[in-house]
């Protein structure tokens, strides 16, 4: 639901500018200095884009869903790097706080993430725990009034530069699954927390993974996030459908920037006396690629104003998710194609798009947990 038209058509026009005026001159630089530059850090702390989805009370847009996938479509068209770096403050860095935190951990944290003056991570993946989460290790065991946590995080997004860790850890081991797990957040410079060495990732250059250790972290019960165990884990499963919708969005945004340099290059790029793009074979590739992200971006709109009519779009998000995912991927290869030999090269976007996008099909639920995740639902709805 769009609350504003105009409002909103003023905030992407200007996202629109800042991508296509800062952000896309500036790929190379990032991906040569696996690095976001400061004064880009700045611009998006001044636009207010790292507290997109926080509430306006906290000094967050509070953009609706269909909002926010508006928003990601622009920022779909530059390097996802620039999207990781404030995207946990506005996504599952920041939504265990929002849906489930105390008045005081709100107030404390919120306006600082939605500033930007923290950056925040989500430590749910373990090296024996990914899809399946609910088996997560991480043991939280109280002692007076504390928590001590031991344990290993994997592949923890913004991890070497966040302010506070989301962390999921089990402080129940008699109840089995998702209700014995508890959401703490921890800051950075706890004593027993250490961060491993920076993944060396396939692409994603500029946005940083890495392990965070636990070893007899001591963390205040106050900053057990509701004061209750066993909620965190399940708050954070139930707006899995939120992230699932904005990964689908970035990958219609991306596959939309991939199309157009694929487009223009086929225009320029002349074989046998002529533009390539005159070539029945190349047309066919940009048809079928325009009507898949024709469809992707119908199917995330669909389900964003869905949810934000309250339905529940657990089918529809995956639906979107798995579909533009893939989508993207396809597109990307046949972008390669069309530059042929150029495009393996890093002279041309669409080398390091290829790689950038394969990611997508992987986090916040691969292409297959989003197959199960379908198929059960359309059994449950078929059994009553």
């Amino acid at each position: 639901m769009i609350r504003d038209t105009e409002t909103l058509q003023i905030l992407l026009d200007s996202l629109r500018q800042f991508v296509g005026e800062v952000l896309i001159p500036r790929e190379n630089e990032v991906a040569d200095t696996d690095a976001i530059p400061q004064d880009i850090v700045e611009h998006m702390q001044a636009m207010g884009l790292f507290g997109l989805t926080l509430p306006e009370e906290f000094g967050g847009l509070g953009v609706t869903m269909e909002e926010e996938v508006n928003i990601a479509f622009e920022l779909g068209r530059t390097s996802p790097a620039f999207r990781s770096y404030i995207g946990t403050n506005n996504g599952i860095g920041s939504i265990g706080i929002l849906l489930d935190g105390t008045a005081e951990q709100k107030q404390h944290y919120l306006p600082k993430l939605a500033s930007g003056e923290l950056l925040s991570s989500f430590c749910l993946t373990e090296p024996d725990a990914g899809s399946d989460a609910a088996s997560l290790k991480t043991s939280a065991v109280r002692d007076g009034d504390s928590y001590i946590l031991n344990g290993t995080k994997r592949f923890i997004t913004n991890a070497p530069h966040a302010g506070i860790y989301t962390v999921m850890a089990r402080t129940s081991t008699e109840i089995k699954g998702a209700g014995g797990i508890s959401a703490f957040i921890v800051e950075r410079g706890t004593p027993g927390v250490s961060l491993g060495k920076p993944d060396h990732k396939m692409g994603h250059k500029g946005a940083h993974t890495c392990d965070v250790i636990f070893e007899n972290a001591r963390v205040p019960a106050s900053q057990l996030i509701g004061g209750v165990e066993g909620v965190g884990f399940k708050t954070a499963m139930k707006v899995l459908d939120k992230g699932r919708l904005h990964i689908a969005a970035l990958s219609v945004g991306a596959a939309e920037r991939m199309l157009d340099d694929a487009l223009r290059y086929a225009l320029e790029r002349k074989q046998f006396g002529k533009p390539i793009a005159e070539f029945q074979l190349i047309q066919a590739m940009l048809a079928d690629s325009k009507a898949e992200i024709y469809a992707s971006r119908c199917m995330v709109l669909d389900a964003a104003r869905k949810r934000d009519d309250g339905h529940n779009v657990s089918t529809e998000a995956s639906c979107a998710k798995m579909f533009s995912t893939e989508m993207c991927g396809r597109v990307a290869d046949r972008c390669v194609q069309i530059h042929g030999g150029a495009g393996y090269v890093s002279e041309y976007a669409i080398e390091r798009f290829y790689r950038d996008v394969r990611l997508f099909r992987i986090y916040e639920g691969t292409t297959q947990i989003q197959q199960i995740v379908i198929a059960r639902n359309m059994i449950r709805d078929a059994q009553g």
